[in-house]
């Protein structure tokens, strides 16, 4: 375990390196013993810094949430971060590449929730019930840590290694079988860069959800109505280039696009 000024210091040099671009050595080599525990901690140092300096939270996002990136981690559950005011992007204005470190971008079915959840016993029911809407989003994720080299201590105290995030309008979740929507990425060339189903998302993208009501509860944390939640990647990541546009196209919820420049 770290002491709060270790957690303090490593909390200064992510948000030094956002701001510079330039990116750190991994934490975990930083600080020797540094735990999941202490990676949380770190993250909400800097997220009450940037609600302190006028940002505002608009929701969470979960990582983590496919077995393959578990096993690649070495964990058994995903991990958290939160979505600010400042990172709320559109699909008419472009993305300038070079105010991020190594941007890239994940297909998610987003939540917006119409309801409050409750917390420790939130369930895949109480999920559908409280969401408002389902939309399509592209999130934007990128690494403070040099080189994505990453343990899961690494992205959790980067704020899971969120970004950004653009949605689309979306519709009622109604009879909506999320775990069967088909997701494809593709970029202005007619590429296709990635496919994936909704099921990728710990078996359904609202199963997702209720495991971080669940999870945030512990803390004294709701999800509120209003908030977006980011449950995690249908596909891989994809790495972005300027001059690209990409679309996220998913089954029953229409497209969502993000323009990249120099």
């Amino acid at each position: 375990m770290l002491t709060e000024h270790e957690r303090r210091k490593a909390a200064e040099a992510l948000a030094a390196a956002e701001s510079a671009r330039s990116p750190i050595p991994p934490l975990t080599e930083t600080f020797e013993g540094i735990t999941a525990v202490d990676a949380y901690e770190i993250q909400l140092v800097g997220i009450r810094n940037r609600i302190a300096a006028g940002e505002r939270v608009r929701g969470h996002k979960v990582g983590l949430s496919s077995p393959v990136m578990q096993q690649m981690m070495g964990v058994d559950e995903p991990d958290y971060g939160h979505l600010l005011s400042t990172m709320e992007l559109s699909e008419d204005v472009p993305v300038p590449v070079g105010l991020y470190c190594v941007p890239r971008v994940e297909v998610e079915i987003g939540f917006v929730l119409g309801a409050p959840l409750p917390g420790e016993e939130c369930t895949v029911d109480d999920v559908r019930a409280a969401t408002e809407r389902v939309v399509p989003a592209l999130e934007l994720i990128d690494s403070r840590i040099v080189d994505w080299r990453i343990a899961i201590a690494d992205t959790i105290a980067d704020n899971a290694s969120s970004a950004g995030y653009v949605i689309g309008a979306g519709r009622p979740i109604g009879d909506l079988v999320l775990r069967d929507v088909q997701a494809q990425l593709t970029d202005d060339t007619g590429e296709l860069l990635a496919t994936g189903r909704g099921d990728a998302v710990l078996g359904d993208p609202a199963e997702s959800v209720a495991w971080l009501a669940r999870t945030v509860a512990r803390f004294g944390v709701r999800l509120e109505a209003g908030h977006l939640i980011l449950p995690g990647s249908c596909t891989r990541a994809v790495d972005v280039a300027p001059g690209r546009t990409y679309t996220a196209d998913f089954t029953g919820l229409g497209p969502v696009s993000l323009t990249f420049t120099h």
